[in-house]
């Protein structure tokens, strides 16, 4: 994406997400504006997670690693769709079913969106494709076992984007939740 693309802004006191104008990407970044960024975990077959390092160019946090595909919501352009593209464009992913996780605002200093976070499970390059990493943005990932990716959580020197650690820290967060009540019955 350009800094000149336009980004659409949203309402950051609507947690449904409505959006309320747009503005080129320099400008939602120069100035903080609030804006929804979608969000894919991607996992297989064996329950693991694809964790990504993103480049030293990246316009905000780079370098840092991150468990989420995807990237904020163009002007005019659905959340849904946006998190499939951002899915295709960065690790080459199409094809696959998203099932929504949740929707929640983030704000840093640096940030101010409307996480749209979604999970889906790649099933082999025959069916979605080879995991290919977009230049640009994908320095290099792999994929890694909870335990793993809760270890790179905790490793400061391989220290992670902070509105993809709050969002997987809901996650892992509502997965042992819901395995918890799923155990109990």
């Amino acid at each position: 994406m350009s800094a000149d693309e336009l980004v659409a802004i949203y309402d950051p006191d609507d947690d449904d997400g409505r959006v309320v104008g747009s503005a080129p990407r320099s400008q939602v970044r120069a100035r903080n504006l609030p804006h929804a960024a979608t969000a894919v975990l991607l996992t297989d077959a064996h329950g693991r997670i694809y964790v990504h390092q993103r480049t030293d160019t990246k316009d905000v946090y780079p370098g840092t690693w991150d468990a989420w595909a995807g990237g904020v919501v163009r002007a005019g352009e659905d959340p849904n769709e946006a998190a499939a593209r951002e899915l295709t464009e960065e690790l080459g992913v199409h094809d696959i079913s998203l099932e929504p996780l949740f929707t929640a605002w983030f704000r840093d200093d640096r940030i101010h969106e409307l996480a749209v976070a979604f999970v889906a499970r790649w099933e082999g390059p025959e069916r979605h494709g080879p995991i290919v990493h977009q230049p640009e943005e994908v320095a290099r990932g792999e994929w890694l076992t909870l335990t793993a990716v809760r270890d790179l959580m905790a490793d400061p020197g391989r220290p992670m984007i902070p509105d993809g650690r709050a969002a997987l820290e809901r996650y892992l967060t509502e997965r042992a939740a819901r395995g918890t009540a799923e155990g109990g019955r």
